[in-house]
This record gives C-alpha cells, sequence and structure tokens, in this order.
C-alpha cells in the first residue's frame, strides 16, 4: 500500500524531458491516483511572460499518455489549496528545487492546516526546459 492516495503534481511541461518523467515517476511511487496539473498558455505568459512552445492541449495529450499518470487536468492559477480541495489530493509533490522557498513555506503551513503534505521530490540535474530553450535558440544540439 502506497504512503497517500491522492497525489497532485503540476508543471508547464513544455519540450517534455527526462526531468519531468522522473519527477512523476517519483509522485506515482509514493500515492495511489496521480492526478498532474498541465499549465496553461494562458497562466504560463502571465507568470513568464513566455508562450511555451508547445500548446497546452498537447502538452496535456503528452502527459496524459504516460502510465504514471492517472489524469489530467488544466492548471488555470496557483492556488495550490483549492485544487487540493478540489482534487481531495492529500499530499502535493513538488521538486526539491522549491523546498525553502518563501511561497513554499507559506503553502507548507495552508496544506498542513487541511491534512495534506508537501513531499519533495529530487530535482533532475542540468536540465529544464529553459536550458533546452537556449541551447535550442543557440542552435545547439540536444543534450
Amino acid at each position: 500500500m502506497k504512503k497517500y492516495k491522492i497525489g497532485y503534481t503540476t508543471g508547464v511541461y513544455d519540450m517534455f524531458h527526462i526531468g519531468h518523467l522522473n519527477i512523476l515517476k517519483r509522485a506515482k511511487e509514493q500515492c495511489e491516483y496521480l492526478i498532474v496539473g498541465v499549465t496553461t498558455d494562458e497562466l504560463c505568459y502571465a507568470r513568464k511572460k513566455k508562450h511555451p512552445i508547445i500548446c497546452e492541449t498537447e502538452r496535456m495529450a503528452i502527459v496524459r499518455e504516460l502510465k504514471c499518470v492517472d489524469e489530467v487536468v488544466p492548471q488555470n492559477d496557483m492556488d495550490k489549496v483549492a485544487a487540493v480541495k478540489r482534487y481531495h489530493a492529500d499530499a502535493v509533490f513538488v521538486g526539491s528545487d522549491w523546498k525553502g522557498t518563501e511561497s513554499w513555506n507559506k503553502y507548507e503551513k495552508e496544506l498542513s492546516e487541511i491534512g495534506c503534505a508537501v513531499v519533495y521530490l529530487d530535482h533532475t540535474d542540468g536540465i529544464s526546459s529553459t536550458i533546452l530553450r537556449d541551447r535550442l535558440n543557440r542552435g545547439e544540439k540536444a543534450l
């Protein structure tokens, strides 16, 4: 039996890479049912002031096909507490690179108050969509 019943995690998942897969597999190892929020194009632009290379419909389709993912939903806002309540999650999974940040310290407190754990998963070093985008813009070959 797994430690958590329903897990929730989110991401843009633009230019899907091994770091994305690692996080999702590690999350699924700890929960019976994994819900993945894929950041909408609109929210991505609002937060990062750039459009994803792959549109949200295609990013959601890619993530939906992974055997470690049970359900894919659009992430329209950054309200993790509302999402946990909406999906009845008892764990939120996030990359270890967010541990100790002001926003995630706040989420930890708010989520613990409603019985939801925050689980930090090891970040895969040396890979990110930003790194891939920069390499692509410089005309470099794949990693």
